[in-house]
């Protein structure tokens, strides 16, 4: 299990709790790492842990029938994940890949289902991250049907700088363009293009190790006029 300090720190979610429901919280939860390249889980896995990312970089993808990967999110720090599976008690649909060495917070489908029972703060972060998340698979799919290369890499960076899904990122984010390439679905060599030419548009600045912005939105909205 976790310190409160820790779950504080890593959980936004937690400020919305009571000392009883935070502490039942604490205990329900544990730390794992994994490494750069691990599987989290498989599509069609039984995954039963709430996860939240403590550190690092997660992709979430699933592969169509016709065996074509599809990049769904990019999970950074303050990132929490897997409710749905959860609440619907079935394997998960998608594969969760660790881009880099990832620490991960992962809450017990028994304290989860409490505090879903027993916590109005908790289901109020739930209805919030419900409503964001239908928002970015919508954009995903606008995305796939109607961007270019260079919206696609918008788009994915958008959903990392998110505040409401990833609040622990800010306006600069420690990521390689290799990492970009594989949440956007494209090369390297389009990627770094497409970084080129976002960076041009004035929507991000690429600096040694990362990228940094100044409004998320501006990069949702890239390439959609």
């Amino acid at each position: 299990m976790i310190s409160l300090d820790t779950l504080k720190r890593h959980a936004i979610w937690a400020s919305e709790l009571t000392p009883e429901e935070a502490e039942r919280a604490r205990r329900g939860t544990s730390e794992k790492v994994y490494a750069k390249g691990a599987y989290i889980c498989h599509q069609g896995d039984r995954f039963d842990p709430w996860g939240g990312v403590m550190s690092g970089l997660v992709k979430l993808s699933t592969v169509s029938d016709a065996g074509k990967q599809v990049s769904l999110a990019g999970l950074a720090t303050g990132a929490w994940f897997g409710e749905g599976s959860i609440l619907k008690n079935e394997p998960r649909r998608y594969d969760l890949v660790a881009l880099r060495e990832t620490r991960l917070a992962l809450m017990d489908g028994a304290t989860f289902n409490w505090l879903f029972e027993h916590s109005v703060g908790f289901n109020r972060f739930l209805v919030r991250q419900f409503n964001e998340r239908l928002g970015q698979f919508i954009g995903q799919v606008e995305n796939d049907r109607m961007l270019d290369a260079t919206g696609r890499v918008a788009r994915a960076l958008s959903c990392i700088f998110n505040p409401r899904l990833n609040p622990g990122v800010g306006t600069h984010l420690a990521i390689t363009q290799e990492e970009i390439g594989l949440l956007s679905g494209l090369s390297r060599q389009v990627t770094n293009q497409s970084i080129k030419i976002l960076e041009a548009a004035g929507v991000l600045q690429a600096e040694r190790g990362g990228v940094s912005i100044r409004d998320w939105q501006d990069l949702a909205k890239f390439g959609t006029a």
